[in-house]
């Protein structure tokens, strides 16, 4: 005769044993809490009680223990449009909105359907020419001009875009019966795993110049985004090997003997099932891909801190707060982060990953 399983405790039940279980646990987490609940009162003390939220710098300069939220009020244009013309800054405000609303619908699965790739290319033109230009009446802009908030976006969305197939292609070849495919891509990825994103962009933006034929320059912006993907691409290709070797091989075997052929095997049976697997993981990249867009400030682009340090750096009026900017760019990329975040255990959850039978 079988017994049931105990009941499961409450979460208030888990969370108190946790946390008192014993003389010691109970000691740690009262200091703990002391420490937070002190740190957190001081921090609403600065942030909130004494900050000053007006642009008044002449205010700012006379509270000496609080925040001054002004300079966000003030430099909030330059900190999220960089140095785009000031008149003109409501084209990268819509281009952001086109390039998101096209993000979010993709990520429904819902509407993973053949019209969302055209659907792309239409939001991914649109963008260029909104933030470029030159044509339909509004004014030409150059690359070197764009930056903040939409450069950010832009690189990270466009770069993962561009990635996601050449990764794909260098999973399955990684795992290929043919050696010569397999050796190459094993060497690609190795290589460029095995070197900072730093070098990858300055070799991008100052050595490949040398190599093109003379009076042909590609433009800094497209070999900075080349770079970016080539870079990226190669971990997500391990990301997605690690999907396709938890796929058990049994399954390949069985759609073999029942007459499918090798790529029928991997698109219909193999990558559904990999690509669910590593959902959290590839999110992770996503993640990390968003974050690394920091670095193209080295080459001369100005994404969101880039953009900070023209807006203040230039200032002698505010140049003094910028932990405030700084704080207020942290708070731009958490919002996004922490969405990516939230989206990708939503995703988990509905795909059922990591729960095989």
């Amino acid at each position: 005769m079988s017994m049931a399983p105990p009941p499961l405790a409450s979460a208030s039940k888990r969370w108190t044993a946790e946390l008192f279980g014993s003389p010691w646990r109970a000691l740690a987490s009262v200091l703990l809490l002391l420490a937070i609940g002190w740190a957190a009162m001081h921090a609403f003390d600065w942030a909130v009680l004494h900050a000053v939220f007006r642009a008044d710098a002449e205010a700012c300069r006379a509270v000496r223990h609080g925040a001054c939220w002004g300079v966000v009020a003030e430099k909030w244009r330059p900190m999220l449009f960089g140095r785009y013309p000031y008149e003109a800054q409501w084209r990268p405000a819509v281009a952001v909105v086109v390039l998101s609303a096209v993000t979010l619908l993709s990520a429904w699965p819902r509407s993973w359907r053949w019209w969302l790739l055209p659907l792309w290319v239409v939001a991914l033109a649109l963008f260029v020419l909104l933030m470029r230009g030159g044509v339909a009446g509004l004014a030409y802009v150059p690359t070197n001009r764009w930056g903040g908030l939409p450069l950010t976006i832009g690189l990270a969305v466009v770069g993962l875009a561009m990635a996601f197939p050449l990764a794909l292609l260098l999973a399955l070849g990684r795992r290929s019966q043919w050696p010569a495919a397999r050796a190459l891509c094993a060497t690609y990825i190795e290589l460029v795993r095995g070197v900072p994103l730093i070098s990858v962009l300055f070799m991008a933006s100052f050595l490949l110049p040398l190599l093109w034929p003379a009076g042909w320059q590609p433009d800094v912006l497209v070999r900075v985004l080349a770079g970016l993907s080539l870079f990226v691409a190669a971990y997500l290709a391990e990301i997605i090997r690690g999907g396709l070797q938890a796929v058990p091989r049994g399954q390949t075997d069985a759609a073999v003997a029942l007459g499918f052929g090798r790529w029928p095997v991997q698109r219909d049976i193999v990558l559904p099932q990999a690509l669910r697997l590593v959902v959290p993981a590839l999110t992770n990249n996503v993640v990390g891909t968003l974050k690394d867009t920091s670095l193209v400030t080295v080459v001369g682009l100005f994404e969101l801190t880039g953009a900070l340090g023209l807006a203040l750096g230039g200032d002698p009026t505010w140049r003094p707060f910028y932990l405030e900017g700084y704080l207020f760019l942290a708070l731009v990329y958490w919002v996004m982060c922490f969405g990516l975040s939230r989206y990708s255990a939503w995703l988990e959850r509905r795909l059922g990953a990591g729960n095989r039978a």
